[in-house]
């Protein structure tokens, strides 16, 4: 099955707990006011590939102890069957790995997913596709209303936990402020530098003048709030 990203990393630390395979959709028609991943917005651009050849990253994340995969955008919903067929490899390759090491210790992998979409909107489709997903974080980017809540861009984003592992996982962090940095600056496959997270206002505008300071261009942004 194909699929179109904007790019994947790993490991990613500022989208979730631990450390993650993280994965970017690429097409988003919500427009959010203030979106800093506009690069993301265009469903012709990004670079085509196959849920198959996602889930070679993933196997080789788990094999390496990943915590999680997060999936982002962009917007993964409007690539519906794809992100339902990542979702539930994922699932299938996470809990066949558990069965094979017999005890894989305290922390089974999660799979959380970002939409704009408001819970509302989340469609008997929309659901289904998110059926393999243990937590998704919902609701548009809102550039007025701030906030420091974990992994989240604007105050009216929710967590919503969709099993109990889920459940499990993401309830401390329902109501607490982001545990660590917010933003994770990494390499891109062009070699210009990507920062993965969700930055507090100013933050960004604040790290763009240190880097120019220090003759560093951020050519590329991927954030999704």
């Amino acid at each position: 099955m194909e699929l179109r990203l904007d790019g994947t990393h790993y490991p990613l630390e500022t989208l979730g707990p631990g450390k993650r395979l993280g994965v970017w959709f690429q097409g988003c028609s919500l427009a959010c006011a203030g979106c800093m991943s506009r690069h993301t917005w265009d469903p012709a651009a990004g670079t085509s590939t196959t849920v198959a050849e996602v889930l070679g990253l993933w196997r080789r994340a788990l094999a390496d102890g990943a915590d999680g995969l997060t999936v982002s955008g962009g917007e993964p919903l409007q690539q519906a069957e794809a992100l339902a067929g990542l979702l539930t490899g994922a699932a299938r390759l996470r809990d066949g790995a558990r069965r094979h090491e017999g005890s894989a210790g305290p922390r089974l992998p999660d799979l959380l997913v970002y939409t704009g979409y408001e819970p509302g909107e989340l469609t008997p489709g929309r659901r289904r596709a998110l059926d393999g997903a243990d937590a998704v974080i919902t609701g548009r980017f809102r550039v007025a209303e701030p906030t420091r809540l974990a992994w989240r861009g604007s105050a009216n984003q929710r967590i919503l936990p969709l099993t109990p592992l889920g459940a499990a996982r993401y309830a401390p962090y329902l109501t607490r402020e982001s545990p660590g940095p917010r933003l994770q600056p990494a390499p891109g496959p062009d070699g210009a530098l990507r920062l993965h997270g969700v930055p507090l206002r100013g933050e960004l505008a604040a790290l763009e003048r240190l880097l120019k300071r220090d003759g560093v261009a951020l050519t590329d942004r991927s954030w999704r709030p």
